[in-house]
């Protein structure tokens, strides 16, 4: 296993510490920013008829949390399975982008990686740069490149990088290079376009909160997978649990004759069981470990693929996601140990992906899901003495789908112009990529999202 700088153990500490509290804790360093969402309310959620293992964040409605089904099933009902959702996939620790695409037969880069460079015939070619070529790993993603569905960002930054994980990492989330925003630039856009009673419109797959979903004024939530959501109530189960959920259902068909307040309760109990017909498919059944079936194989012995493998599944049954977080399966702080630590990583994120795509185009949901792919920075140029590298400043990111447009944004930097620190330049903005997903792809202005968007240009991410 890679050895991970200090500041980027603690910083981790820290954040899990904060997501999974809620509420605020001191920075380990001075002047490091707290994450987006420090402070934010915390608390389970179990549906009245119906549990439902949520911890939910943030919004005024936290003390409504039994009306949150009729929420979630009211914007299941008003989407129609039609809204666009944005996944953010998170490659901690700053991936090396001089080995997810790199520049065969550049001798800068056989001087600067003397052991870490990679074989000129190594990987599949990049079609857009004749300069450069994939990670062997990283195949899946060539695949879906080659068929148009990767828009590819080889130099993305901002200028002055920081080059702490944290401070870097927390400018990423926030959308700013602002130390003291609070909110991520996903929970800022779910703070315009949301519901206050819909904690699935943002949710992070995972056992805390990705600060990148933070909002001030709605909820968004967490959960480790759709599989792990469950329907209980106190004292019954099997077959009798089974009629009592069913007899929920019927009473919402009961007549009202405009008795405001039977109007009221057959639609809570409607809902409920309109929310527990879309949860059911989940439910493992005898003998299975996960309770729902996909139409492509995933790859297995980690929790990244079946935590996508669930979220084609929720998004095919209906459920109003619309931004979602997770984490990719590595670690990319590849101070020494490089090769081993970048296979071991990148492989089973890149053939998760691809399966992740083949599924949701099994499904016929494809043109409503794009993926973003990111990491906190890039690594420097030249190699370490410990088979490794050190933080650095630009670096590659990822926008995939059927609606991504498939074309390069900004250019390879080159390893002739490199920072005075030795780092790739960037070429386009982490900034300008958020604004053009902003419009193009949730249909809001950005401005009303990102500080100073106006100032930044929107490359073209969507067909």
């Amino acid at each position: 296993m890679a050895r991970c700088c200090s500041e980027h153990s603690r910083a981790e500490l820290l954040r899990r510490g904060i997501a999974e509290a809620g509420r605020g804790l001191p920075p380990i360093e001075r002047g490091m920013p707290l994450p987006a969402g420090t402070g934010l309310s915390r608390r389970s959620f179990l549906a009245r008829s119906a549990g439902l293992a949520l911890a939910v964040y943030g919004g005024s409605s936290l003390g409504r949390l039994p009306f949150f089904e009729q929420g979630i099933a009211a914007a299941a009902a008003a989407d129609g399975g039609k809204q666009r959702v944005l996944v953010s996939i998170f490659l901690e620790g700053g991936a090396d982008s001089l080995s997810l695409l790199f520049p065969a037969g550049d001798p800068l880069y056989r001087s600067l990686r003397p052991h870490l460079g990679l074989a000129d015939s190594a990987g599949q070619p990049f079609a857009e740069d004749e300069r450069l070529r994939w990670h062997p790993s990283l195949a899946g993603l060539a695949t879906l490149h080659g068929e148009g569905k990767v828009t590819v960002l080889p130099g993305v930054g901002y200028t002055n990088a920081n080059q702490s994980h944290f401070t870097s990492r927390h400018y990423w989330e926030v959308g700013a290079t602002n130390e003291r925003l609070n909110t991520g630039w996903m929970g800022r856009y779910l703070d315009i376009a949301g519901n206050p009673d819909n904690p699935l419109q943002g949710l992070s797959l995972d056992y805390s909160l990705q600060p990148a979903l933070a909002t001030a004024r709605v909820p968004v939530a967490s959960v480790d997978g759709p599989d792990r959501y469950d329907f209980w109530a106190r004292g019954v189960w099997g077959e009798v649990e089974e009629k009592m959920l069913d007899a929920v259902g019927a009473l919402g068909r009961l007549p009202v004759r405009g008795d405001a307040a039977l109007a009221t309760a057959t639609g809570v109990a409607r809902q409920s069981a309109r929310l527990r017909e879309q949860l059911l498919p989940f439910k493992p059944k005898d003998g299975q470990t996960d309770g729902f079936a996909s139409p492509v194989a995933y790859p297995t012995g980690d929790e990244f693929p079946r935590r996508l493998a669930g979220l084609a599944a929720m998004i095919a049954a209906g459920l109003p996601l619309h931004c979602v977080a997770l984490v990719a399966p590595g670690m990319y702080d590849t101070h020494d140990d490089q090769p081993n630590a970048l296979s071991d990583a990148l492989k089973p994120t890149a053939d998760s992906l691809l399966a992740f795509q083949r599924d949701l185009e099994a499904r016929g949901i494809a043109d409503r899901v794009l993926v973003h792919v990111w990491s906190e920075f890039g690594r420097r140029a030249k190699e370490n003495g410990s088979n490794g590298t050190d933080h650095g400043a630009a670096g590659t990111g990822f926008v995939i789908g059927s609606q991504a447009s498939g074309r390069m944004i900004g250019e390879f930097p080159g390893l002739a112009t490199l920072d005075e620190d030795g780092n790739l330049r960037a070429t386009s903005d982490y900034r300008g990529l958020y604004c053009s997903l902003l419009e193009d792809w949730l249909g809001v202005d950005a401005a009303r999202v990102i500080p100073d968007a106006r100032s930044f240009a929107r490359p073209a991410v969507v067909r």
